[in-house]
């Protein structure tokens, strides 16, 4: 849904998937964004996470499938995104991921664009990765830093969705949310101002001391620690 969460979510693949080639697209990219997608054409096989700026008006030949990680803001949206599959007679799948509460969006879904939807079976012995994102987190602070800016981006997005009767940023389970984006903690936002928080658990460690693998970055941000002490 946000460009922070295919910067985040892009580098965790990267880091979790390997002799896949995994890319990543959005719309604050600009001028690398051409280079991107004509690369990603010519691939054999691959993963490309992106934002909605992909839904529309491009054709990748052969996508076997399209992963909707986050419910679109317009229904439209929806049907554009699964365009992205089975191009000119060839075969493709989509599938959107919706919590229990979400679930009268495939009815909407279903009256608003005629779409017809059927539920897949829950995946077994799924491994569990967020372990080594969070040691990820802990070894670098910009994949910390990414972390943190994608929930807030995410739950922000959340609350201006289009159909905000189905999908109530109030309802959101933020402990649940915080965990699946591997948090080493919870960020300070509006939102979350004023709540517990009893089934997160955050890091016992000081995360300012987190350093950046890049050493010219760390060595910025020190400097900046300095001036503020």
């Amino acid at each position: 849904s946000t460009c922070a969460c295919v910067e985040y979510y892009g580098k965790a693949l990267e880091s979790l998937i390997k002799q896949v080639k995994i890319m990543s697209i959005h719309g604050k990219m600009k001028h690398k964004r051409n280079k991107i997608f004509t690369e990603f054409r010519k691939l054999p096989g691959g993963i490309l996470v992106c934002t909605d700026v992909m839904a529309r008006g491009i054709d990748i030949p052969e996508v076997h499938w399209v992963l909707q990680y986050d419910p679109p803001s317009s229904a439209s949206a929806f049907v554009h995104r699964c365009g992205r599959t089975a191009r000119i007679g060839n075969v493709g799948s989509a599938l959107v991921f919706l919590l229990p509460m979400e679930e009268s969006y495939i009815n909407f879904l279903s009256i608003n664009q005629k779409c017809p939807m059927q539920e897949m079976k829950l995946q077994t012995n799924v491994l569990d990765l967020l372990p080594k994102l969070k040691s990820m987190a802990l070894a670098d602070r910009a994949v910390f830093e990414k972390g943190m800016k994608a929930f807030v981006s995410y739950v922000q997005a959340y609350a201006k969705h289009e159909c905000n009767l189905i999908f109530r940023v109030k309802d959101l389970d933020f402990a649940s949310l915080a965990r699946g984006f591997a948090l080493l903690k919870m960020p300070k936002m509006p939102e979350l101002r004023g709540k517990c928080f009893p089934d997160f658990t955050p890091v016992t460690v000081n995360t300012d001391s987190i350093s950046f693998k890049d050493k010219n970055r760390e060595k910025q941000r020190q400097k900046k620690l300095e001036q503020q002490r």
